[in-house]
């Protein structure tokens, strides 16, 4: 099936998680998180390393299952390998997920035509030109910089439109020069009405990017703040509250 076809196939505008707990034996990496996020909505899981961000990526990204408590898109429940809703999810993840010995455009036509993209080497000089790297289609992958890398990996993850977009620490080892790409690539998924869920500890970083934020500890949601600004003072202050309750919405 085309990617065209499997996106007519599955409709959504927003993903709920609702009351999920995610255990890994007797470990607690999430525990009865609750949230919302829209189409045309940045939100960010904000928390140190072991908060559960990850988790919650990965079972928004349905490659986990919860243990208890929903996700839902639209009104579809999440499972494990459902190939429609994959085919509508762009995951950037610590794993760059790219072949160093390959170009920039075979990278990137490599996986355009995995989703079934008719025209994979269109697809794949869009998104080098998105990039800002279309001078270096031809070279090798092994010869970028980190920033470089990252942004081809964004593109990578973006080749088929996905309605939801998961990153995970996407800021990691960036310059500023890739941070401020990065940062502008993100609102212009915004501006496309694209679902973009982002787990970081960049607090300065995300600060002014987020419509909403979900503050995690030790695999709680401590708070949820709608168009958070002074990022950090306010992760200093929510960060001493005691988790919410089930089903509490954040101020």
């Amino acid at each position: 099936m085309s990617a065209d076809g499997q996106h007519a196939s599955v409709t959504f505008d927003r993903v709920s998680v609702d009351d999920v707990s995610r255990h890994f034996g007797r470990r607690r990496a999430v525990s009865r998180v609750t949230f919302t996020v829209a189409r045309g909505q940045i939100l960010g899981l904000l928390g140190p390393n072991g908060a559960g961000k990850s988790t919650l990526l990965a079972m928004l990204g349905t490659l986990l299952r919860p243990t208890s408590g929903s996700i839902r898109f639209g009104t579809r429940d999440v499972t494990t390998g459902d190939v429609a809703l994959r085919a509508l999810i762009g995951v950037l993840g610590h794993d760059l997920f790219l072949y160093p010995e390959l170009t920039a455009r075979e990278n990137l036509s490599f996986f355009a035509a995995l989703y079934g993209i008719a025209d994979a080497d269109g697809a794949s000089r869009r998104a080098l030109e998105q990039a800002g790297l279309i001078d270096r289609a031809d070279d090798l992958v092994s010869s970028f910089s980190r920033g470089m890398r990252q942004r081809v990996a964004l593109e990578r993850a973006l080749i088929h439109q996905p309605r939801l977009v998961l990153l995970d620490e996407p800021f990691t080892g960036l310059d500023d020069a890739s941070t401020a790409a990065l940062v502008a690539r993100l609102k212009g998924l915004r501006e496309d009405a694209a679902i973009v869920v982002l787990a970081t500890h960049d607090l300065d970083l995300a600060d002014g990017l987020l419509d909403e934020a979900v503050f995690l500890r030790d695999g709680r949601m401590v708070h949820s703040v709608a168009r958070p600004d002074a990022l950090r003072s306010t992760y200093r202050r929510v960060m001493t509250r005691s988790p919410m309750p089930s089903g509490a919405e954040g101020a």
